[in-house]
């Protein structure tokens, strides 16, 4: 499975990298520095599933999620952040999410969000 990362935190992206591991998905992944970069390669790298980071520079990951699906981009999608309160919740659904994980998180609750969206892996 072909997964993008974004996340201004380069050890973030690696910890989720890590995270996925152990948790069992064998994924190929593509990383993106903020919600821009991945709007401006999201074509180009065709994900499966994208794991977005909410605060970031220049396009956060809500406003990365609204304008890709605007543009009518179905990819699953769910939120890695630290904004984890219940209208933010409500507002990443809305938005077209599948799932948010909030940090720290651990390789159980990353299956749990995405055994619904991907399957067990």
């Amino acid at each position: 499975m072909k997964v993008m990362i974004v996340d201004d935190s380069s050890s973030m992206r690696m910890i989720v990298k890590r995270t996925l591991k152990q948790a069992g998905y064998d994924m190929e992944f593509t990383e993106a520095e903020d919600g821009q970069i991945a709007y401006d390669t999201i074509t180009a790298n065709d994900p499966e599933l994208v794991l977005c980071d909410w605060n970031m520079p220049n396009m956060n990951g809500i406003e990365f999620l609204r304008k890709i699906r605007a543009e009518g981009n179905t990819v699953k999608f769910g939120f890695v952040t630290t904004e984890s309160t219940g209208p933010m919740r409500a507002e990443a659904k809305d938005a077209g999410a599948q799932f948010l994980v909030a940090k720290p998180f651990t390789a159980e609750s990353f299956e749990a969000a995405l055994r619904p969206v991907i399957g067990a892996p």
